[in-house]
């Protein structure tokens, strides 16, 4: 069975080439929605057409016409199908010899169009079947984003996010049924979108100009501590502390598609800027206090990384049964079981895998001390570590004077076949 996935362009009829359209002649079954259909109801014949169900379903219908050997299958798509559209779901199912694409238009390159927007100075977010929350990742000074909405996206929802991320100048642009008759492009401020009572076209997308001084959501790593949700006041209590976090992040150094657990998150300063810096990798933050496990939760809708950071409620090294196996680690809390931790990690890590891990009290810091010197005479590590001494300023009877923080003794191990040459640490 050869499968064929097929964009239909942004119009009331359907911008394909004479192949395209011999192919979707002679196909056994095309598959899409009830608009997609219509639009080439003109080009099929007596073929089986199918509404495109779940894709849960779909796969089985797949597999069921596989083993009856039904020849081609068409599915339709918008725009360009592999990009922001189904074509990654087969890519990722079938080999590239059972496919052929046919890109054509799409909605996201028909709004940059109209608003004489380049396509490589936008940043594109698809809000559709997806959490709103992800916006926050990318409410930045001066972006310009399209966004790919649905009913829970609408145009008066991202206008209110943009506001309480203290861009209220923003400027929206809701471009309706692009390619159509009706076609509609409309622009807004975020003040006026907010509130109004408008009913959008449901094909529309929507393009921020991100305007104001923002400030709420972080624009480089190095979140300040008062903007996390903690268990005590003014970003005090179980969280990782500015500095040392930059240090562990840069100790870290996560890469697209790591797998990474956060051991003792506390309230979620590292996992969060894991998370938010590294949305191509998955982040899984452990963690067993009901009140910090509750702040985490906080902080992950606050910044907006529900898609990539998984809360684990639970107490390593039990928690850490059903994970999938990490790339990189990082202990920060251990509960009294850092030695069995450090070992049990270590075996799971691959070769190349990081391990970091911090230390306050001194039974911490003696456990990987002790650890430390394992990996040198075993020689399967590089190691390293830093201690990290921090004082803020504050203020004492009108003066400036330096309030020291505990030190924080950073340990960092990348695991090596025995005796592997160290090259580039």
């Amino acid at each position: 069975m050869h499968l064929h996935i097929m964009g239909l362009g942004v119009s009331e009829a359907a911008q394909l080439d004479s192949g395209a359209q011999r192919v979707l002649q002679s196909a056994s079954v095309v598959i899409g929605s009830e608009r997609q259909l219509k639009v080439v109801a003109d080009l099929i014949g007596e073929q089986q057409t199918l509404h495109l169900p779940p894709l849960l379903e779909l796969e089985t219908k797949l597999e069921q016409w596989a083993a009856e050997s039904t020849p081609s299958v068409v599915v339709l798509a918008s725009g360009d199908p592999l990009y922001y559209g189904i074509g990654r779901w087969f890519s990722r199912r079938f080999h590239a010899d059972q496919l052929s694409f046919y890109p054509a238009v799409s909605s996201i390159q028909a709004a940059c169009h109209r608003l004489a927007l380049s396509l490589q100075d936008v940043e594109v977010l698809s809000l559709h079947g997806r959490p709103l929350e992800k916006i926050r990742t990318q409410l930045k000074r001066n972006r310009t984003l399209v966004i790919l909405t649905d009913k829970h996206s609408t145009p008066q929802i991202l206008a209110q996010e943009c506001i309480a991320a203290g861009f209220a100048e923003s400027e929206l642009t809701v471009c309706e049924a692009l390619g159509y008759r009706h076609e509609k492009v409309t622009g807004y401020s975020a003040d006026l979108l907010a509130d109004s009572d408008r009913v959008f076209d449901p094909l529309h997308v929507t393009v921020i100009q991100v305007r104001g001084e923002g400030g709420i959501l972080p624009e480089f790593p190095g979140i300040p501590d008062e903007r996390f949700v903690t268990d005590k006041a003014d970003g005090k209590g179980m969280l990782t502390k500015r500095e040392v976090r930059l240090a562990i992040l840069s100790l870290m150094q996560v890469s697209k598609g790591d797998q990474v657990w956060d051991i003792g998150a506390g309230c979620g300063g590292v996992a969060v800027e894991l998370s938010y810096w590294n949305p191509d990798s998955q982040i899984y933050a452990v963690e067993h206090h009901p009140d910090r496990l509750q702040c985490l939760q906080q902080n992950r809708d606050r910044f907006g990384v529900v898609s990539n950071l998984n809360v684990i409620e639970g107490r390593a090294p039990c928690a850490l049964s059903d994970l999938p196996n990490p790339d990189k680690v990082f202990i920060g809390g251990s509960g009294g079981e850092l030695e069995r931790l450090l070992d049990q990690v270590w075996a799971q890590l691959p070769d190349g895998g990081v391990l970091v891990a911090s230390a306050v009290t001194e039974t911490t810091k003696q456990s990987l001390l002790a650890f430390y010197e394992a990996r040198m005479q075993r020689g399967d590590a590089y190691s390293q570590t830093t201690q990290i001494m921090v004082s803020r300023g504050d203020q004492l009877a009108g003066q400036l004077f330096y309030r020291p923080s505990l030190p924080v003794t950073l340990f960092r191990f990348r695991k090596t076949a025995i005796n592997e040459e160290r090259v580039y640490e």
